[in-house]
């Protein structure tokens, strides 16, 4: 067996372990839901001795869990919506533009570090503020959060989108009549679409857990 067909099976190996190691807990999880509560909690075992549905009626049937899934989607939707508004026009500025003093060298860095605080810090101030103002058990509490935070995630991916556009197919457009803005909606937001969406992707899956 030549070097080259090790390695090809080498790495098959290792992807299969891994894929095993992803899929296993899906699996389970998948069995377990189909289990009846005695088999669960008394008779473990990998296959389920006899199927049953009684899970997901409960789960379904229940008028909480539509509040609860209603209430996820609201919140997640706008927290996306305005991180990715807000965030995705000024990553277009650091990209774009040079902030007196340098000051756009490092603002990718404090976004970075804001994103990396733990929760926990500011909870208290966070809980405080919003009975201040009255939005305890609101969804808008939850969307100011979210937004915020994700704002700094949606500026340090799109900051490196934008980076890779050139700046030359903005510049053409405003010879032939663009405004900035024009030119950046035209432009570089469909170029940058891809991007846009792996962020909303990430930012939507942050927010929901």
């Amino acid at each position: 067996m030549t070097r080259d067909r090790l390695n090809r099976f080498a790495w098959g190996v290792g992807a299969l372990t891994a894929l095993l190691f992803a899929v296993t807990p899906l699996v389970w999880m998948l069995l377990t839901s189909v289990k009846s509560n005695r088999e669960i909690t008394q008779e473990t075992s990998l296959i389920p001795q006899s199927l049953t549905t009684a899970n997901y009626v409960s789960l379904f049937s229940g008028r909480e869990f539509s509040a609860y899934l209603t209430n996820s989607v609201i919140v997640t939707a706008l927290s996306v919506a305005i991180a990715l508004a807000l965030g995705t026009m000024a990553a277009y500025v650091l990209a774009r533009f040079r902030l007196p003093f340098g000051v756009h060298r490092y603002v990718g860095f404090a976004l970075l570090m804001v994103r990396l605080l733990p929760p926990v810090v500011i909870i208290i101030p966070i809980f405080l503020i919003a009975q201040q103002l009255g939005l305890l058990n609101t969804q808008l509490s939850l969307i100011v959060v979210y937004a915020t935070f994700n704002v700094t995630i949606v500026v340090w991916m799109m900051e490196s989108f934008f980076r890779e556009i050139p700046v030359d197919l903005e510049e053409a457009a405003m010879v032939d009549g663009d405004t900035r803005f024009t030119a950046f909606r035209r432009i570089v937001l469909p170029l940058a679409a891809p991007g846009l969406v792996a962020t909303g992707i990430f930012t939507a899956i942050a927010t929901y857990n």
